[in-house]
C-alpha cells in the first residue's frame, strides 16, 4: 500500500508539472486553429464538387476519380509504383460504387474519420512529441531533477510516474483531437452518420485487391478501431520520445532529433518500397489506419500485424533503454 501512494504521490506531482507547462493547451489551441480551416477547405471541396457537376450525386463524383485515374493509369510518364497504387484505387472506388455505399458522405463522423486517418502519419505524432520530448530533459534544463532524486525513492518509480503521466496526456490528446473534429464539424457538416456502412477487411494481392474478405461495419465502430490504432501510434511515438528525453539531456536537441526521426519517416514511407529492410524502421510503420481500408503499404510484405510487431518490439527496446540509462546514468552532475 506504501509503495502505491508513494507512487500516487509521484503521479500528482507530475501530473502537476505538466498543466503547468500549458503545453497540452497549446495543442488545444492548435487543433482549435486548425480544424476549422479543414472543415472549411472540406466544404469549398463539396461546394466546387456541386458546382462542377450541377448536382451532389457522390456517385457522378466517384467516376470522375475513376476516370481521372484510368487516364494517369494510361499516361507513360507516371511511374510504375504510382501506377500500382492507381490500380487499386479504381478497384477500390468501383466497389463502392458497386455496393451503392459513400465512401466520403459529408458529415462529422466521416470527417473525423478522415482528418485522422490522414493526420496518424505525421500531423498527431508532431503533437505527440510536443508533449512528451521533454519529460525528463526538463529536469535537468530546471535543475529540478536534484531536489526530485533527494526523496527516498527509487529511480524506476520517477520515471514510471513520467511513463504514467505521458500516457495519460498522450491519451487525452488523442481523444481531444476526435472530439474537436466531430464537434467543430458537425456545424457545417452535420451530427449525422454513425451507422453509415465502411468497408474493412480488404486486402492486397500485388496489384489486384481481394474483396473475399471484406465486411460492412457501421462506421460508429470503425472509427473505434482507428482510433485504437491512432492511440497505439501515439503511445509509440510518446515512449520513443521519452526514451530520446532520457538519453538527451537538452530539450531542445531531443526535440530535434525526434522531429527529424518522424520527418524522415513520412519522406521514406514514400520513397522505399525497393529497400525492404526499411520496413523495421518504427517510423516507416505508424500509420496503421491504412491497412483497416486496403492502402498500400509503403514496402511490400507490410500488413497491420506485421507493423503492430514492429512498433512493440520498438517501444518494449525503448522503455528498457529509457529505464537502464535513467537508473544508472549519473544525473547529479
Amino acid at each position: 500500500m506504501n509503495e502505491l501512494t508513494g507512487l500516487y504521490a509521484l503521479v500528482k506531482n507530475e501530473m502537476i508539472k505538466m498543466i503547468k507547462k500549458k503545453r497540452f493547451y497549446v495543442i488545444l489551441l492548435i487543433l482549435l486553429a486548425l480544424i476549422p480551416m479543414f472543415t472549411y477547405a472540406q466544404m469549398r471541396v463539396a461546394q466546387h464538387t456541386q458546382k462542377q457537376f450541377g448536382t451532389s450525386d457522390w456517385k457522378a463524383d466517384q467516376r470522375q476519380k475513376v476516370t481521372d485515374w484510368e487516364k494517369r493509369l494510361s499516361s507513360a510518364r507516371t511511374p510504375d509504383e504510382w501506377k500500382q497504387q492507381l490500380r487499386v484505387q479504381i478497384q477500390i472506388a468501383n466497389y463502392y460504387l458497386d455496393q451503392d455505399v459513400n465512401p466520403s458522405s459529408p458529415n462529422a463522423v466521416t470527417f473525423t474519420r478522415e482528418f485522422v486517418k490522414n493526420a496518424v502519419g505525421l500531423f498527431i505524432p508532431l503533437i505527440i512529441m510536443v508533449i512528451s520530448a521533454d519529460i525528463v530533459s526538463s529536469e535537468h534544463s530546471t535543475g529540478t531533477i536534484k531536489l526530485l532524486l533527494t526523496r527516498p525513492v527509487r529511480r524506476w518509480k520517477i520515471l514510471l510516474s513520467k511513463l504514467i503521466t505521458v500516457i495519460f496526456f498522450t491519451s487525452l490528446t488523442v481523444l481531444s483531437t476526435g472530439l474537436i473534429c466531430y464537434l467543430i464539424s458537425g456545424v457545417v457538416f452535420g451530427y449525422n452518420g454513425w451507422n453509415l456502412p465502411i468497408f474493412t477487411g480488404i486486402q492486397l494481392s500485388g496489384a489486384d485487391v481481394d474483396f473475399s474478405r471484406v465486411r460492412a461495419v457501421d462506421q460508429w465502430f470503425f472509427l473505434l478501431m482507428e482510433f485504437g490504432l491512432v492511440w497505439f501510434t501515439a503511445i509509440v511515438v510518446a515512449i520513443m520520445s521519452l526514451m530520446l528525453s532520457v538519453l538527451i539531456r537538452s530539450t531542445a536537441a531531443g526535440m530535434g532529433v525526434m522531429l527529424a526521426v518522424l520527418i524522415s519517416g513520412t519522406i521514406l514511407s514514400n520513397m522505399v518500397s525497393s529497400w525492404e529492410t526499411a520496413k523495421y524502421l518504427f517510423m516507416v510503420n505508424l500509420d496503421l489506419t491504412k491497412y483497416l481500408t486496403g492502402g498500400i503499404p509503403p514496402i511490400q510484405g507490410m500488413d497491420l500485424g506485421f507493423s503492430l510487431s514492429v512498433l512493440s518490439v520498438w517501444t518494449v527496446i525503448a522503455l528498457i533503454v529509457s529505464f537502464t540509462v535513467f537508473s544508472r546514468k549519473d544525473i547529479l552532475n
